[in-house]
């Protein structure tokens, strides 16, 4: 048995355990050495880090989001934001966070939530051990904000579907076994009720993985193109009905979103933590540098964007918690955690000066991980197109 599901009574998510939690969290710092060993060796070359991986695993962390009937822990919405939190608090390795998040939130939430109890059986209890890998496939070449604009189609044929298309910017589509796959199923029909969603193996005929792509941050997340070619897909691996796909994306972005940016706020919590104590031994002029008025302010301003992002994060949870669609809490926690990331990386590395501006330090690498938050899961322009629109404008 894992070492976190160890410690976790016989009950499911649902409620908020206080008591539990803090059992939860006490043992989850203990695998801070493990998942923080090489991971900047790793981000200089951009490999993926298996001995990490392996100590998420053995941690419990790969089954949170899925229930007690397949092996998971089934956390409730606060629940597992605040194990996220904590996650990016003591872990370095951002895009083991990534990785991590994408397993959760691509494949085994969609899964869980709207396949047949066949395909949960077949595939929640390996996905929950991480004896496979999870990814999903959405972006295309000429598809990007634009999702529901892809051309890669899946057309019925007898008992499976026969796939063609390409997906590109796939996140740990080098490691993945199980990618969910977005096709169009319906030429004429527009995003609701013209596409599907498919768990494929990524070992299938004509399923081609591309070579590993070079990304600026996240490194340690990899990332490849996808090709599928007269791709075979069982009828039994379809996700939910035919032309449910919208749903499905719609319900997997939203899970995304907050388990992304919840690892983004723990991590600007040990930024801030971290130029804190720099400001404070950091000696200039005969005396620290954290005296001076600049270096002060600078440091306030980093503590309000992130008391800033966790009330955004929080009113996401509580609207999450409470059942409803929580749309305009998540674009906006979305847009002010993914720009108060960035703000608060520049402030770091100037706080820190030359030593901040190399690699060896690890606080240049804030900066490179945090801008991807600006595009992916719906760029900041995006997200400030939707609260307009919820707004009425």
């Amino acid at each position: 048995m894992r070492a976190i599901q160890s410690l976790l009574p016989d009950t499911s998510g649902g409620n908020y355990r206080p008591e539990l939690m803090q059992t939860f969290l006490d043992g989850l710092i203990q695998w801070a050495p493990a998942l923080n060993a090489g991971w900047q060796q790793d981000d200089k070359t951009g490999d993926f880090g298996h001995e990490r991986w392996k100590a998420l695993v053995e941690a419990g962390l790969t089954g949170v989001v899925t229930s007690e009937d397949f092996g998971g822990l089934d956390l409730s919405v606060q629940e597992l934001t605040e194990l996220l939190e904590t996650l990016g608090y003591i872990c370095e390795d951002a895009g083991l966070g990534f990785s991590l998040a994408t397993h959760l939130c691509s494949t085994c939430l969609p899964i869980e939530k709207f396949g047949s109890d066949a395909l949960k059986a077949d595939l929640l209890p390996q996905l929950v051990e991480a004896a496979q890998v999870g990814a999903h496939a959405i972006t295309e070449p000429d598809s990007g904000s634009d999702a529901f604009a892809m051309k890669t189609e899946a057309v019925r044929d007898g008992d499976d579907y026969i796939l063609n298309g390409e997906k590109c910017y796939i996140s740990n589509a080098p490691v993945a076994d199980i990618c969910v796959v977005y096709a169009r199923t319906h030429p004429t029909k527009g995003a609701l009720g013209g596409f599907s969603a498919f768990a494929v193996d990524c070992d299938s005929p004509g399923f081609t993985i591309g070579k590993k792509r070079s990304k600026m941050g996240l490194r340690t997340a990899p990332m490849a193109d996808l090709y599928f070619n007269n791709v075979r897909v069982p009828v039994s691996r379809l996700i939910g009905r035919e032309g449910q796909g919208f749903a499905i994306l719609d319900y997997v972005m939203r899970w995304e979103i907050l388990c992304v940016f919840a690892i983004q706020v723990g991590e600007m919590r040990r930024q801030l933590e971290r130029s804190v104590t720099y400001a404070k031994e950091r000696k200039q002029f005969g005396a620290p540098i954290a005296s001076y008025q600049a270096i002060s302010h600078r440091i306030a301003d980093m503590h309000m964007r992130l008391q800033s992002a966790r009330s955004w994060l929080s009113r996401m949870v509580r609207a999450m918690d409470g059942g409803g669609q929580a749309s305009l809490e998540i674009a906006s926690a979305k847009l002010a955690i993914s720009e108060a990331h960035v703000a608060n990386s520049i402030d770091a590395i100037t706080l820190h000066g030359g030593s901040g501006y190399m690699s060896e330090t690890g606080i240049e690498s804030h900066l490179r991980n945090a801008m991807g938050g600006l595009i992916y899961s719906g760029s900041s322009d995006i997200q400030k197109n939707r609260i307009a629109a919820m707004l009425g404008l």
